[in-house]
């Protein structure tokens, strides 16, 4: 077999010379393309096909292989529930150089059994979890999104070898044993992609890649802000009520949460900076054991709101003041109670801050309750 090799501009998408290669793949072909990291081999999900590319790449048919997707969203078809971090890893790292492995649990798998064939749906997923990949490169989005069937794409090297970043290398390995060549030049990274698995265990790092592990874990981390008027009151104890569930829904120690990728804090619109939770806070929190002694007020500002993942306002004034601050805060801004405001307990009896604690735990359960880790 001789391998057809077209040149292509990446800043110029000849649409007809990707979709030969598309209608090869879907042929059951294969055929490399290039991505930001390496070249690619494009292989569409049938057995016959898969067959041939563990051939050609000398590997171990047990292993799956990694599907990819032309666009982001397309992720839901394979993904009935995306957990937090792991919307915020597609958000954050797609387009580009990332591989996620998405674990699912029983029920999610018994929704993918029904929606594809058995022979497409054991050969994308194992041991309840599926390998996605979204690339950053117009050659290789227009070529799966040609495609009218599901395609995985190892890197075009055989097992053992190094990845091939431009045409020439995947020539010196593969030539005459694939159909075609798709050849833009050499990748923008010449490395390969990072490998995280996110799941019950939150994120784990399986290969570094491009992305540094800092770079990686700052790309999952979710933030959660709590509002109120001078951060000495409601916001304090509401950071402090939701820290406790939180860490006992993620499974882990209050202290944790920051290693684990979720971070929180509190603020108020109001000019008081450094300021402690008032007495009776503290203690409204401590018949709960909770303690807030350690808090001190800050002030909302817009780069807060723009660097958190979830906001949670006490009052509507609370949510105006956010939205009027940074208007890119409306799609993550909530009151923390849905409907209503939590009432300023400040200069009141310790009753009425015990009352107003039951009432943002009340509401931090339940917000807690619709939001899926």
């Amino acid at each position: 077999m001789q391998t057809k090799i077209v040149k292509l501009d990446a800043t110029k998408i000849d649409l007809a010379k990707i979709k030969e290669a598309a209608q090869i793949i879907d042929a059951g072909g294969l055929v490399a393309f290039p991505t930001e990291t390496v070249y690619g081999i494009a292989s569409r999900v049938k057995p016959d096909s898969l067959i041939k590319l563990n051939n050609l790449k000398g590997r171990d048919p047990d292993k799956h292989y990694t599907l990819h997707i032309s666009q982001k969203t397309d992720v839901k078809k394979y993904l009935p529930t995306i957990g937090l971090k792991a919307q915020k890893l597609i958000r954050n790292g797609w387009p580009g150089p990332l591989t996620i492995v998405f674990e699912l649990d029983d029920r999610d798998i018994k929704k993918q059994q029904t929606r594809f064939d058995k022979e497409v749906f054991e050969s994308l997923y194992k041991d309840n979890s599926i390998g996605i990949r979204c690339p950053d490169n117009p050659i290789a989005s227009t070529l799966l999104r040609l495609t009218n069937n599901p395609v995985v794409a190892p890197s075009a090297n055989i097992t053992g070898q190094r990845p091939a970043g431009d045409a020439e290398q995947v020539l010196a390995q593969l030539s005459g044993r694939i159909e075609l060549l798709l050849d833009a030049g050499p990748c923008k990274y010449k490395e390969s992609s990072s490998v995280v698995k996110i799941g019950g265990k939150g994120l784990q790092i399986l290969r570094q890649g491009v992305y540094s592990e800092a770079e990686l874990e700052a790309l999952s981390e979710i933030k959660f802000l709590f509002v109120c008027t001078g951060n000495t009151c409601r916001s304090p104890m509401a950071e402090g009520i939701f820290r406790k569930y939180w860490a006992e829904k993620v499974e882990c120690e209050v202290d944790d949460l920051g290693k684990k990728g979720y971070k929180t804090s509190s603020a108020g619109i109001l000019d008081m900076a450094g300021l402690p939770a008032s007495p009776e806070s503290i203690a409204a929190c401590a018949a709960k054991g909770i303690d807030i002694k350690a808090h001190r007020s800050g002030i909302l500002s817009e780069q807060l709101l723009e660097e958190c993942d979830f906001i949670f306002a006490m009052s509507r004034i609370h949510h105006e003041r956010i939205t009027a601050l940074s208007p890119e805060a409306v799609n993550k801004c909530v009151l923390l109670a849905e409907d209503r405001d939590i009432p300023d307990p400040i200069g009141q009896p310790q009753q009425v801050y015990n009352y107003c604690a039951e009432l943002i735990e009340k509401a931090v359960k339940k917000r807690i309750s619709e939001l899926v880790i």
